[in-house]
């Protein structure tokens, strides 16, 4: 017999982190954890207000699908029972990790994937004005993987600029999170270009982003906010060159895993991302960031503190999770 227990628990951030919709000083995650036979397994969720998702409803949903889950409810079930969103992907990471736990076998292998390799993050630089942006990019300059926070406000290009300066070798992504307009999208990425950004992920709002068919951007462009799951991957081929796969967004490493795969045929490069969460987040996500162009799953760095049996991070490059945090 099966038994489903949910917290919701809060993660101090270091600091504040800040982005074009505004800023937070803390994680507030869910955690599933399943137990059956004397052993449990987890996931760990953010609900984001984005996507219009709070800590009570999703909760909620989660509760709502106790008695299926309990009763025996499996991974492809759950796939028809829920919709994307946090809710489902912490159920769905759990029933992966109590899988593995039962069997003895870890989900890399039960997921027919290679076994997971160390991974070089970006890190994040926080939303702020350049000079301060500066100096955060010299205490991260030895860091290969630099993503910073953009606005949409004519203070970008100073920002990127300053990063610059701050962390001359360092490859950079730029994330506007949907702030910027459409008729400035191409000359903003042709300055951006001199600073040799690498990728500009979500320039506009995700309604608006037809805007984008069909121009040529001498930066390659992310679908973050614009891409969600399976469905929709069509058409992000045609406006987009790579695509941000998030577990929250997918529901669970089950969808996120065909999301990639989905990605590949359509000729869409793949970045993995994360919302702001502990390493109990992370860990599925590393198994789908194998192989990715580029992975963003810096999450617990930016946390003044992480749980128990944390994914090891040696600067930039994280290790694969330990058995005794998931998977």
């Amino acid at each position: 017999m099966r038994e489903i227990s949910i917290d919701t628990e809060v993660w101090p951030i270091a600091g504040s982190f800040t982005i074009s919709r505004g800023s937070k000083t803390q994680a507030e995650v869910i955690t599933v954890t399943i137990r059956e036979g004397g052993h449990a397994g987890r996931g760990e969720c953010v609900p984001y207000a984005r996507y219009g998702e709070t800590v009570k409803d999703v909760a909620g949903s989660i509760r709502a699908m106790s008695n299926a889950i309990e009763d025996g409810m499996t991974r492809e079930e759950l796939q028809r029972a829920m919709p994307r969103g946090a809710a489902r992907n912490a159920i769905d990471c759990a029933l992966w990790d109590l899988e593995a736990k039962i069997s003895g076998v870890p989900v890399w292998k039960l997921a027919g994937l290679d076994e997971p390799k160390p991974l070089v993050t970006a890190f994040t630089l926080s939303l702020a004005e350049p000079d301060a942006m500066r100096e955060a990019a010299k205490a991260a300059a030895d860091r290969p993987l630099l993503k910073l926070k953009l606005a949409g406000d004519g203070a970008d290009i100073a920002r990127v600029a300053a990063v610059r300066e701050g962390a001359p070798r360092a490859r950079l992504i730029v994330d506007a999170n949907e702030g910027w307009k459409a008729a400035d999208v191409l000359p903003l990425a042709r300055e951006l270009a001199a600073f040799d950004v690498a990728l500009i992920e979500q320039p506009l709002p995700a309604k608006e982003d037809e805007a984008l068919r069909g121009i040529e951007c001498p930066i390659p462009l992310c679908a973050d906010e614009s891409a969600h799951g399976l469905e929709g991957m069509t058409r992000l081929a045609g406006l987009y060159q790579y695509v941000n796969v998030k577990l929250d967004k997918t529901g669970g490493l089950t969808e996120g895993l065909s999301v990639i795969r989905c990605a590949r045929r359509r000729n869409l490069k793949v970045m993995v991302g994360c919302m702001v969460a502990t390493s109990l987040a992370m860990a599925p996500a590393t198994l789908l960031a194998q192989g990715a162009e580029f992975v963003d799953l810096d999450g617990p760095l930016l946390l003044a503190k992480d749980r128990e049996h944390a994914i090891r991070y040696e600067d930039s490059t994280m290790m694969p999770p330990m058995p005794a945090l998931w998977g």
